[in-house]
């Protein structure tokens, strides 16, 4: 049976934050949280709901994450760029994009 769009977004939120320890990865926020897809999930297969294209991240840090998406990778902060993201949760596209092809 196929996921719901919800089903797919809340297993995918779970995963991201369990694997963060429920808190954002840059500072001890915990509340607030938000999985964040590195690679946009328009730009990923399948949408990229998988850990692997996840991190938590507290309201602050999710906008400064947001700025490359924002700017079209134009710009973006100092140690937000999806490649410095990927390598805070020891991934990289090509691991989330091999994940989000075993997606159903």
């Amino acid at each position: 049976m196929a996921s719901t769009k919800q089903q797919i977004r809340e297993k995918f939120r779970n995963a991201v934050f369990e694997r963060d320890g429920y808190k954002c990865v840059f500072c001890t926020e915990t509340e607030n949280l938000d999985a964040h897809h590195i690679t946009d999930r328009h730009e990923m297969v399948r949408g990229g709901y998988v850990k692997e294209n996840g991190i938590t991240l507290c309201m602050t840090h999710h906008f400064m994450a947001e700025k490359f998406h924002i700017c079209k990778g134009l710009m973006w902060e100092g140690g937000f760029h999806p490649t410095e993201l990927y390598k805070k949760i020891n991934s990289s596209y090509q691991i989330a994009y091999e994940k989000s092809q075993e997606l159903e």
